[in-house]
């Protein structure tokens, strides 16, 4: 059986990333990580990926949850470098 640690470890993703994806989508950790990976896989899957990061951030902003805003935009800051907006 695959621990949590096991698939974070085989995901293209970082933790924090993962979080942000299970926040989203109101998911247990497992099951964001493989949402992630098979957004990963196309363009408009990465495209959802910053989109739900950018969602996270403005819903945490407007309930004054300021901490963590910065949490998340460390996390897009991250996910920007690693998997940055495909051109069309």
């Amino acid at each position: 059986m695959l621990s949590i640690q096991d698939v974070l470890d085989y995901c293209d993703l970082d933790p924090g990333e993962i979080a942000a994806v299970a926040e989203h989508e109101h998911l247990p950790t497992m099951l964001a990580a493989e949402l992630s990976e098979m957004l990963l896989s196309t363009p408009d899957g990465v495209f959802q990926l910053h989109s739900m990061i950018i969602e996270n951030m403005q819903q945490a902003l407007e309930a004054g949850r300021y901490e963590h805003v910065q949490e998340l935009a460390k996390t897009y800051e991250h996910l920007q470098r690693t998997h940055p907006l495909p051109r069309h």
